[in-house]
């Protein structure tokens, strides 16, 4: 049985002299404030925590960092950073795991799974993710690539109204080229659908395709087009016959980046709870991801035959140099991701149906790339009011 703990009682014995008296009596209300300061410091105590505060974990480097990324010309920065032992040496003891995929959404699901801590893709399924998980989920650190988009199609198809009744190709349903399909078609005035069987006359059917089977569906004759990254789009162009209809790039003028023709094609992300955890790993994974930027900036000529050796690497084959060469001219590869973009990138993303209007505040974290771009003496780029910078 427990027994509720009394306050001590002062009690003064008939007989004793004033001066022990005087001590018992001092040492007795010593001993009860003690007391009593102690009980009200626990009362304090559980009136502010539920329970015991656990004290927050330390961060330290990750034993793994878990890194996705696709086979394409627009992830170039993860292909170089690999190839040429960037990542490897900058995170040190922390072990490089790697994992290649065809497209945003699909990387995106393994992230919030746990599959992968990191990833390049591109921003649209990156900002529905943020979204869908009121900010949960992933922050965006640094971006990558800019251009390399294009819609290619059957070159009878001269204008927009020639689309009616064609089925053409994204990479995935959500990603950031199916969103510029969707946004595009809406903007024209055109009907579209997800139905590869129903080619209705005033309607455009758009499948999602991998982009290597896209190639050989077009070669086929069985798609009349596709929305792609490089270097898809120029594979389609020089190994299929396919003719451009519209070059993304096109599609901004300038007014929400420093230059005409900007937009973000690809980006690094986090996720939300790896960087709390792991500064240190995220910020040696920023500063390979400059120091690739900054080779392929300044190496532009040996940076053909990097990506190359990277694809063939991953996929078994090296791209011919015609499909290369123009894959890369349409490229511009930055560390900038382009966040004034954004809030445009999740209208188009509603337009099209594959995302919900929300308030895109904190989606990214530009403070450690800033800090790794301080270190190297380049300029800081800007959180355009969505996050810290």
């Amino acid at each position: 049985m427990t027994t509720e703990p009394k306050l001590a009682t002062i009690k003064i014995v008939a007989g004793e002299g004033p001066t022990r008296r005087r001590r018992g009596l001092e040492s007795l209300i010593l001993a009860t404030l003690v007391l009593l300061i102690g009980a009200g410091a626990a009362v304090a105590s559980v009136s502010q925590n539920s329970g015991p505060a656990a004290p927050a974990p330390a961060a330290s480097p990750a034993a793994t960092l878990k890194l996705g990324y696709f086979g394409n010309v627009t992830h170039a920065p993860a292909l170089i950073g690999m190839s040429r032992g960037f990542f490897q040496r900058d995170l040190g003891a922390t072990k490089l795991s790697t994992q290649v995929f065809n497209a945003g959404p699909a990387a995106v699901e393994a992230l919030n799974a746990g599959a992968i801590d990191a990833a390049y893709l591109g921003p649209n399924p990156a900002i529905n993710s943020f979204v869908k998980s009121k900010g949960a989920s992933l922050r965006i650190i640094a971006g990558a690539a800019s251009g390399g988009a294009q819609l290619v199609v059957r070159p009878s198809i001269q204008t927009a109204a020639d689309l009616k009744g064609t089925t053409l190709a994204t990479p995935q349903l959500g990603g950031t080229q199916d969103v510029a399909l969707r946004g595009w078609l809406a903007k024209q005035g055109l009907r579209f659908g997800q139905d590869a069987g129903a080619r209705a006359a005033d309607t455009v059917s758009i499948n999602p395709t991998d982009n290597a089977a896209s190639l050989k569906l077009f070669q086929d004759g069985k798609l009349d087009g596709a929305w792609l990254p490089e270097p898809w789009a120029s594979r389609l162009v020089l190994q299929a016959g396919a003719k451009v209809l519209v070059d993304e790039k096109d599609l901004w003028d300038g007014s929400l980046t420093a230059n005409a023709g900007e937009f973000p094609t690809t980006i690094l992300i986090v996720n939300k709870t790896f960087l709390q955890e792991h500064p240190e790993t995220v910020r040696a994974l920023l500063k390979a991801h400059v120091e690739s930027v900054q080779w392929l900036q300044q190496n532009p000529t040996l940076a053909a035959e990097g990506i190359n050796s990277a694809l063939k690497a991953d996929a078994g084959s090296a791209l011919p140099a015609d499909v290369l060469a123009r894959s890369l001219s349409g490229l511009r590869f930055t560390q900038d991701p382009l966040v004034g973009t954004y809030r445009k990138l999740l209208q188009d993303g509603v337009d099209a149906g594959t995302t919900k209007s929300a308030d895109l505040n904190g989606i990214v974290d530009l403070g450690p790339l800033n800090a790794v771009l301080r270190d190297a003496g380049l300029p800081a780029v800007s959180a355009a009011g969505l996050g810290s910078q």
